[in-house]
């Protein structure tokens, strides 16, 4: 018997899977480098991934 393929894991709708960016903020340090700061999803904190909602429905069989 052949096993089912796992689910895949969606991709977070309000970042598209990109989760986590950097942001410069304009300027450079002494050592010439840009000044960044990472921002992450605020939806999937950073995974890039939701999980899957399990709808029940009223008088379904389970």
């Amino acid at each position: 018997m052949t096993e089912r393929p796992r689910p895949t894991s969606r991709i977070c709708p309000a970042c598209d899977g990109f989760a986590s960016v950097s942001i410069t903020l304009g300027g450079r340090t002494r050592a010439g480098h840009l000044r960044t700061i990472t921002v992450h999803c605020s939806k999937c904190h950073g995974t890039g991934t939701t999980t899957r909602r399990t709808i029940a429905l009223a008088g379904g069989r389970a």
